[in-house]
């Protein structure tokens, strides 16, 4: 297991509290008082440093790429504040850094293209049209300065904080670049400077070094914030001992993108990395010096297409050969923005490559859990999230020895809010378990089974008019028959069902009058037949039937040709309660996330060729149908 080097344990106070230094072992003692170190109580340190007495420096760190391409290494901003004893007594401290694109200056309404189209545009017919969204408040969840809550949680305990400003956003020199190589390198190089191996400068050009400092750093930070310590992660970089992404992509092809098909990140119709990079820039940059930049930007991220390309490869850090950091995974089961397969893929990874690693999974959507949600333990100890946070920087960043990585790898938030712990996720015990689709009628909604299907074969229509209609409604009435939609039903729950991971959808499909579509399935949790309850949506999937073998390949579909498409849902932890059923509802366009064509593509589906493969705890026998 990776773990930081011991630090000097100076004394052991009543109440099980520890006093701990980071002094060389061999310094001379203080006549008149003790070498300054943190306290650690009950396993957690404890803020006994003064905020108010705390340094607070700016400095412009030198970053070994230019993006701006003016001849220059780019410098980045950062904000640093620690505890006055870094200064007057010699006391070395680890770092908590939060990097963003989003501290100030940010373009609060760029223009967004406009996904009201006349046809698909790998159809070959072009979108057009602006529209403007206030994007002002929607990112302002992910701005801090300091002060703020990281300065003012951590300093107190021991720890420096730095907060970072983004190559070519806010005060650092550059061009924004939406995730990209070069974006990980001006977030890497602030790690360097705080090791020694990089140059930081103050605002009169004097050289700044970082002696007050351990070298251990953590990177945290929620959205595009907890995204760059992933980033940063995969580079393998000395000195990063731990990260805490919130809500953080791992792959930007999966936010922008599924299966091959244009799809927004949830409440971003439109966006992609050209209108989030002229967002961060702030308008007079992204119209001025780095106009060429976000031109390129637009050109490479190919809207027409949604293939995934060299371009998508560049800001995908589903990779964790290098990594040396610990990981703390945090997400919400029911975040749309960063969708769960952002968690889940990255999850994968660090588990193949056996990295240290805690999940953290909340009911919420984009964000965290909150700082006072809390779990018990197995043992009966009860902690809140933002106190699992601090056990485990103390953990990893000074070494204080409170068992954390010897308790349940996963935390979860199940459907009534309580937290619950388990050995891992998704849960262990999950079989994929193949679930029919069957329909003895052409029009009718038809059924889910495990077991055998009916003898009879249909094929079942329906036509795309997504544009027009909500999903809601789409989902809605799932025992009537619907000319938008195709609807299939398991029967009524014996006993509640959990799954735990990722759904697949495999549908045998033709469509009968264009050459592509759209193609989107919901898994639903519905009441019993008859029941008044609203229908929730489980989860979603969305692919493009021209990608139907490879995510990076557009293959012409043949019109009228029955075609096999597999393509998994995004990842989740549910429990259909007993008496509910399970449902599948198969269209076209999604309002609320694809590219909205004009209607009337006819699609036509083969359910007794079709199935959907749900990870249920238990297996077959676990579901009961």
């Amino acid at each position: 297991m990776r773990r930081p080097p011991y630090l000097a344990l100076l004394g052991v106070g009543v109440s099980g509290v520890l006093v701990l230094s980071a002094a060389p072992a061999a310094a001379a003692p203080r006549p008149t008082a003790a070498a300054p170190g943190i306290v650690v109580s009950d396993g957690m340190t404890q803020p006994v440093f003064s905020l108010a007495d705390a340094i607070e420096e700016r400095v412009y760190v030198q970053t070994p790429v230019d993006t701006d391409h003016d001849g220059r290494l780019d410098r980045v901003a950062i904000d640093i504040s620690r505890p006055r004893e870094t200064a007057t007594e010699g006391f070395k401290v680890p770092v908590i850094f939060e990097h963003s694109p989003y501290r100030k200056d940010t373009w609060g309404d760029v223009p967004y293209p406009s996904v009201l189209v006349d046809e698909l545009p790998q159809n070959g017919v072009t979108r057009s049209g602006l529209r403007s969204l206030d994007m002002g408040v929607q990112r302002a969840e992910a701005k801090a300065n300091l002060p703020g809550s990281l300065d003012d949680y951590y300093v107190p305990r021991g720890y420096a904080v730095v907060l970072g400003q983004s190559v070519g956003t806010a005060d650092s020199d550059g061009c924004p670049t939406s995730g990209d190589q070069a974006e990980t390198l001006g977030t890497k190089a602030v790690i360097d400077w705080l090791n020694g191996r990089a140059k930081a400068f103050d605002a009169n050009g004097a050289p700044v070094t970082a002696d007050w400092t351990t070298g251990a750093v953590g990177m945290t930070g929620v959205s595009y914030n907890g995204t760059l310590p992933n980033q940063v992660a995969t580079t393998g970089v000395e000195g990063l001992r731990t990260i805490v992404p919130v809500s953080a992509i791992s792959s930007w092809y999966d936010y922008y993108r599924a299966n091959g098909l244009v799809v927004a990140p949830g409440t971003y119709q439109g966006e992609d990395t050209d209108v989030l990079a002229q967002f961060t820039a702030g308008r007079a940059r992204a119209e001025g010096r780095c106009a060429d930049e976000i031109a390129a930007l637009t050109a490479e991220q190919d809207r027409v297409t949604g293939d995934y390309s060299r371009f998508w490869a560049d800001r995908d850090y589903l990779d964790a050969r290098r990594v040396e950091a610990s990981v703390f995974v945090v997400h919400g089961l029911n975040d749309w923005n960063v969708k769960t397969e952002h968690f889940a893929g990255w999850w994968d990874e660090l588990a193949k490559r056996h990295v240290p690693r805690k999940i953290w999974l909340h009911q919420g959507g984009h964000g965290g859990p909150g700082n006072n949600a809390s779990v018990t333990l197995p043992d009966g100890r009860t902690w809140t999230y933002k106190q699992t946070e601090n056990r485990w920087f103390d953990y990893w960043l000074w070494n204080v020895p409170n068992g954390i990585m010897d308790e349940p790898t996963a935390v979860l938030q199940r459907e009534d809010r309580v937290y619950t712990t388990y050995a891992n996720w998704p849960d262990p015990a999950a079989r994929e378990v193949a679930v029919k689709l069957a329909a003895t009628d052409a029009a009718r909604p038809g059924t889910l089974t495990s077991g055998h299907r009916p003898k009879a074969r249909v094929e079942q229509s329906f036509v795309d008019e997504g544009r027009t209609i909500h999903p809601d409604t789409l989902v809605a009435d799932p025992d009537a028959a619907s000319p938008n939609r195709l609807a299939y039903l398991s029967p009524a729950l014996t006993d509640e069902v959990r799954i735990s991971g990722r759904p697949e959808m495999r549908l045998r499909m033709a469509i009968d009058n264009k050459p592509d579509a759209n193609l989107t399935a919901y898994l639903v949790d519905y009441g019993p037949a008859g029941s008044t309850a609203e229908p929730r949506v489980v989860t979603r999937g969305w692919m493009d039937p021209q990608n139907r073998t490879d995510p990076s390949r557009t293959r012409p579909v043949k019109q009228g040709k029955l075609y096999d498409y597999r393509w998994t849902l995004e990842p989740k932890d549910y429990v259909f309660p007993a008496g509910h059923r399970i449902g599948v509802v198969v269209f076209s366009t999604d309002q609320e996330y694809t590219l909205l064509p004009l209607g009337g593509t006819k699609l036509r589906v083969a359910p007794n060729d079709s199935e959907v493969r749900l990870p249920v705890v238990g297996g077959r026998t676990a579901l009961g149908f």
